[in-house]
C-alpha cells in the first residue's frame, strides 16, 4: 500500500467508477444530506483509489463523488492511493466500509459474487480474503443466485430483513414472490416466515400450499400444536415455562426433519460426517427418551 499520507486532488471526471455496481445507491434523503455537508464543510475524509489500466479506479467514496457534482465550485476531490489488484480492490471496498458499519448485506453478496464469478476465486479463497468462513460466503452467494429479484429489491429498500431473505432462499425463486405477498399482507415476523417456509417445503399438494399462503398463522399454529413462545395467561408459571420449551423444541425438530428429508447427507463432506456422527447418534437416543417421557406425561395429564 502506498504512503497513507499521500493524498492527491483529482477532477471529478477522473474517477473510474467500474465498481459502483457493488454499492447500493444513496437514498434521496442521504444524497441531499451529503450535498449539504460537502457544500458547508467541504471534503472531510479522502477517497480511496487504485491505478488500473491508466485509470484511477474508485474504491471508496462513490456517494461523495456523485454528491460533489451538485455542489457549485467543487470541481476536485482528494483521494488516497493504494496498491491493489481487482481482487484486493473488491476486498478493500468491503473492508473500508465494514469498519464504519456501512456494508449492506446485498453489498456483501455482490462483492462475494464478483470475487467468485469475475475473479474466479474459490469460496474458500474468497472467505480467506474477506476474513470469514466458507459458510458466510455461501450464504451471500445464495442471496444473488437464489433470491428472486423482487425479494432483492425489498431487501435493498429495507422492506425485507436479512433473516427473512435467508429463509426465502430455501424456496425456489419462482415460489418466493407469492410468499412475499403473504409477508406484506399479514406482516409476518421473522420467526413466522421461517415456520411458513418449513411448511411450504413440506407441502405435497396445491391445496396445502394455498392454505399456508392464505392463512399462514393458522397453518403454523396447527403445525406446532398451538404452542408459541409468548406468554399464555391460561397457563401457570410452570405451564408457560414448559410451553416455551415445547415451542422451541418443536421448531427445532421441524427444521431438522425438513433438512434431513430434503438435504441430508448430500450437503456434508466426509469430514463433517466424522465430526457430527456422535451428535446425531445422541439426538437419536435422547429423542427416543424424550418421546417416551413426553408420552407418559401426556397420559398423566389427560
Amino acid at each position: 500500500m502506498s504512503d497513507a499520507a499521500e493524498v492527491r486532488q483529482f477532477a471529478l471526471d477522473q474517477f473510474d467508477q467500474r465498481y459502483a455496481a457493488l454499492r447500493l445507491q444513496a437514498t434521496e434523503e442521504a444524497r441531499r444530506v451529503m450535498i449539504q455537508s460537502l457544500g458547508r464543510y467541504g471534503q472531510i475524509a479522502p477517497l480511496v483509489v487504485w491505478l488500473a489500466d491508466n485509470a484511477w479506479v474508485l474504491v471508496d467514496g462513490f456517494k461523495r463523488v456523485e454528491a460533489a457534482k451538485h455542489v457549485p465550485g467543487l470541481d476536485t476531490l482528494g483521494a488516497r492511493m493504494i496498491d491493489a489488484d481487482p481482487r484486493t480492490a473488491k476486498a478493500a471496498i468491503y473492508g473500508l466500509n465494514r469498519l464504519s458499519g456501512r456494508v449492506h448485506l446485498l453489498e456483501e453478496a455482490w462483492i462475494v459474487c464478483a470475487l467468485v464469478g469475475e475473479d474466479h476465486l474459490t469460496q474458500y479463497e474468497a472467505a480467506q480474503l474477506l476474513g470469514h468462513d466458507k459458510s458466510w460466503i455461501s450464504r451471500r452467494l445464495a442471496l444473488v443466485e437464489k433470491l428472486c429479484s423482487t425479494a432483492r429489491d425489498d431487501l435493498s429498500l429495507g422492506l425485507l430483513n436479512p433473516s427473512m431473505a435467508r429463509a426465502l432462499t430455501r424456496l425456489p425463486a419462482g415460489n418466493q414472490h407469492e410468499l412475499l405477498i403473504t409477508i406484506r399482507r399479514d406482516g409476518l415476523s421473522t420467526t413466522e416466515v421461517r415456520h411458513v417456509v418449513d411448511l411450504l417445503i413440506g407441502c405435497t399438494t396445491n391445496e396445502q400450499r394455498e392454505f399456508v399462503l392464505l392463512k399462514p398463522r393458522e397453518a403454523v399454529r396447527e403445525a406446532t400444536g398451538g404452542l408459541t413462545r409468548g406468554y399464555d395467561p391460561r397457563l401457570s408459571v410452570a405451564g408457560n415455562r414448559l410451553a416455551r420449551r415445547l415451542a422451541t423444541l418443536l421448531e427445532g425438530l421441524a427444521r431438522m426433519e425438513n433438512w434431513l428429508r430434503h438435504s441430508g447427507r448430500a450437503e456434508l463432506s466426509q469430514r463433517d460426517g466424522e465430526l457430527l456422527r456422535g451428535g446425531l447418534e445422541r439426538l437419536g437416543r435422547d429423542g427416543q427418551t424424550v418421546a417416551q417421557l413426553s408420552a407418559q406425561l401426556a397420559k398423566e395429564l389427560s
